[in-house]
């Protein structure tokens, strides 16, 4: 029955608006919050607008008449990371007792000026917000959680800095973002990759494959990684086929694209790896999975979730690809939390509707667009097949769970230290500044001081320690990422590499794995 259920869900498109007109689930707040003593604000990608035909709205200048909303459902796992953590925390007496913690939630808008425009209603909490002005709004929030871009993580702090409003991020590791003279209120919860590039090496010597293609991102971590990639490359007689530089601007339709493509198509290279992060070639991958490569292996670097662009059909470009992720521990509490959310259980949730709406049959309430009538019953999220919503917490979910123990282990010290030095009377609100939580939250981080919930900062991370995941598709929508192999580099045992060949499953047009020519 389950897989009747799945089947079903299938054959919902990506571009939603192109099916459904229904107003309450193409209107969507950009913001939503949950009070408490202490908020926590947190910037995600959930959702972006775009446009068909540009078709110029009538009575607002630079609008569209035929905006559509794309809902980014895989990037809510951000959220259910963040309130899972909270939950956690407000349950605990011993850290940060009779304090709750609250939330602060704002979609990342498309372009600078409206990403602009969020922090500042984050930083006034009115819609046509004024610099310098908190205008008497109550929420308090020390600290703001970014990510997973870097390049958004950086407009975001520029803003930040000015008012040295801690700002965590939760993306990949970014050495742009690690300049403590450009960005000195800012916290990296990932860690470098300073071994990843050896690790892609271990594993292409692991299968003799010595002719390889390579994509990297048209950035500054490009030159980087070229430069790391190609020297552990050369040193173990890996030779490099093609090399192609994508630009963060192509889309998946984009010429240059198409252009380049068929000669990758028809290279002797079987073996080909993308290194970059999924924000600088999201138009390459949606272009791979259109193309149907079925032939080659994809080796995809940590911060990928490669299940995102899968498609419906039951052969699929990216079935059999190889993905590094940082290790972080299972979190099978995180999947029972999962199993109980529900839009009556957060109803101050504006996403959390249209979840209901779109893969349960729900209709919505004429009354209010978060009430929801003729639903199916014991509807749950990890019902939901692997390529529309996984349920295991992934990297960027561990990154923020991680960041929000730091901030709570960091405003418990302060409040100590504020008992200790600065007694106040009993039952009064402590007091404190944004700029005042600085020492305790770098301490925090750099300590590791969040027991199991380890967190690490770009300036002292730990030893590194990648799983191995092969992408499983098929059939089509199974969305499975299973570990197959590790690779950790530590300063007392040097690299260690495991892989059991016998758990891989390989592209379905991919035959002779021990060449890649």
């Amino acid at each position: 029955m389950f897989w009747i259920f799945t089947f079903g869900l299938l054959c919902i498109p990506i571009f939603v608006c192109a099916f459904t007109d229904n107003e309450c689930y193409v209107t969507c707040s950009d913001y939503f919050y949950r009070e408490g003593d202490v908020t926590i604000g947190a910037f995600f990608p959930l959702h972006i607008y775009y446009t068909g035909n540009k078709v110029p709205d009538k009575y607002l200048p630079y609008n569209f008449q035929d905006y559509c909303v794309q809902y980014k459902f895989k990037n809510y796992q951000f959220v259910l990371a963040l309130v899972f953590a909270i939950e956690e925390i407000n349950r605990n007496p011993h850290l940060l007792p009779n304090t709750t913690i609250g939330y602060d939630i704002y979609n990342i808008p498309f372009t600078e000026k409206n990403i602009l425009r969020s922090i500042f209603l984050w930083r006034t909490r009115i819609i046509n917000p004024l610099p310098n002005c908190d205008c008497g709004h109550k929420r308090k929030s020390p600290v703001v959680i970014t990510g997973p871009s870097w390049s958004t993580s950086a407009h975001i702090g520029t803003f930040l800095q000015l008012y040295k409003i801690p700002q965590v991020t939760f993306g990949p590791f970014d050495s742009i973002l690690n300049d403590q003279g450009q960005f000195n209120s800012l916290y990296q919860m990932s860690p470098k990759d300073t071994s990843l590039s050896l690790a892609i090496v271990f594993l292409l010597l692991q299968f003799r494959w010595s002719w390889v293609g390579l994509f990297i991102p048209d950035d500054h971590r490009g030159t980087q990684i070229l430069s790391d990639l190609r020297g552990n490359m050369e040193s173990h007689s890996i030779c490099i086929a093609f090399l192609k530089i994508i630009s963060s601007a192509w889309n998946a339709f984009s010429n240059e694209l198409w252009k380049n493509m068929y000669k990758i198509e028809e290279s002797s290279a079987n073996v080909i790896v993308i290194y970059a992060d999924i924000v600088s070639v999201q138009g390459l991958m949606r272009h791979i999975a259109q193309l149907l490569v079925t032939w080659k292996v994809w080796v995809l670097s940590s911060s990928w979730d490669v299940d995102t662009h899968s498609d419906y059909f039951m052969v699929e470009s990216f079935h059999g690809s190889l993905v590094f992720s940082h290790h972080h521990e299972e979190m099978v509490e995180f999947m029972n939390f999962v199993q109980t959310v529900n839009p009556y259980k957060y109803p101050e949730d504006n996403y959390l509707p249209k979840f209901w709406f779109l893969f349960f049959k729900c209709s919505f309430s004429e009354f209010n667009c978060q009430l929801l009538e003729n639903c199916q019953p014991n509807a749950s999220l990890d019902l939901l097949p692997r390529h529309q919503f996984d349920p295991a917490m992934n990297e960027e979910g561990y990154n923020i769970y991680n960041a929000v123990y730091a901030v709570a282990y960091s405003i418990h010290e302060m409040n100590l230290q504020q008992i200790q030095t600065q007694p106040y009377a009993k039952g009064e609100e402590m007091v404190f500044f944004q700029w005042q939580l600085h020492p305790f939250l770098k301490n925090t981080i750099m300590r590791s001081h969040v027991g199991r919930h380890t967190a690490t900062h770009g300036g002292g991370n730990l030893d590194a320690q990648y799983d191995i995941l092969n992408f499983w598709n098929f059939p089509s929508g199974l969305g499975l990422k299973v570990k197959v192999g590790t690779y950790s580099l530590s300063a007392q045992q040097g690299p260690q590499f495991s892989l059991c060949e016998q758990m891989i499953q390989w592209p379905t047009g991919f035959t002779k794995i021990w060449i890649s020519a």
